[in-house]
């Protein structure tokens, strides 16, 4: 299994399991979708190093983000 690792937008820090490493993912946030794409090479890609880790980044949200609503 691979796990994405978010850069910015409202999950920044958050870790989240991959079912594929698509270039982009959305992924549920309140009421809307946050979209990520993928930026860098591949980590921890050995065999006893961990699970395979690629780095999303923060293009925007599918509707406009309202802290009040979350």
């Amino acid at each position: 299994m691979a796990l994405a690792r978010l850069h910015g937008g409202p999950l920044d820090g958050q870790i989240i399991p991959l079912g594929s490493a698509d270039d982009e993912i959305a992924v549920p946030y309140s009421e809307t979708l946050l979209v990520y794409n993928k930026r860098g090479e591949p980590t921890h890609t050995g065999e006893h190093d961990g699970p395979t880790e690629y780095a999303y980044w923060y293009q925007g949200s599918q509707d406009d983000l309202n802290p009040a609503d979350v």
